[in-house]
């Protein structure tokens, strides 16, 4: 088992408002990939902070 730095293990706790509609499509979706809801929230918003890294914004 890897160990992770202080900084990794502790986590903030986010109030988080969101439509039913997007509430029941996340469950599903985290169901599907066998995830808490909590879990796919945060996966996605992981793969969305690397994609931005891998690609960042260019200016015109």
């Amino acid at each position: 088992m890897e160990e992770r730095t202080p900084k990794e293990k502790s986590k903030k706790q986010v109030p988080l408002r969101l439509s039913s509609t997007l509430y029941n499509e996340l469950s599903a979706w985290a169901e599907d990939e066998f995830r808490s809801v909590n879990g796919q929230i945060e996966y996605l918003l992981n793969e969305c902070v690397k994609y931005r890294k891998k690609h960042p914004k260019k200016d015109d």
